[in-house]
């Protein structure tokens, strides 16, 4: 199982090793893929957007941009609490930022991770504010 530590390299290369006699079948590929990576792995790739893979080969570019390209050691969750969204910056920048560094922290912290991002927001912003009067309670809503 990759989690995000060992060499993403390795794991891609072990694992087409295994699956060669079903590399034809897209569907299997990516759904035994999937299943071969851990709960941190799991949620990045959760937070995809909804039909951003086409293929399999696109499911392990992705990937390989994602963690063969940045193979980091995990951030303290305390790395959440510092991040806000900057003066001019667009909600999409912060987003994208906060979520970068979501990922690269272990551990299920989702509550954290919901308030973080909200606190993180101008005072003013209406996301903000629609976060308040509506608060969202999984990372799911709030990503959407």
């Amino acid at each position: 199982m990759y989690n995000g530590r060992t060499d993403p390299v390795e794991h891609v290369s072990q694992f087409n090793q295994r699956m060669v006699i079903h590399s034809k079948d897209e569907a299997l590929m990516c759904k035994v893929f999937l299943s071969s990576l851990g709960p941190m792995v799991m949620r990045w790739f959760d937070g995809l957007k909804p039909n951003s893979i086409g293929s399999f080969k696109q499911l392990i570019q992705a990937f390989g941009s994602r963690f063969i390209m940045s193979n980091r050691v995990p951030q303290p969750l305390d790395s959440l609490l510092s991040l806000s969204m900057r003066e001019g910056e667009t909600l999409k920048a912060y987003s994208d930022r906060y979520w970068e560094m979501y990922n690269e922290i272990e551990g299920n912290h989702d509550d954290v991770a919901i308030n973080t991002f909200k606190s993180g927001l101008p005072t003013k912003h209406g996301l903000r504010k629609s976060l308040i009067g509506k608060p969202v309670t999984n990372l799911r809503q709030l990503m959407d």
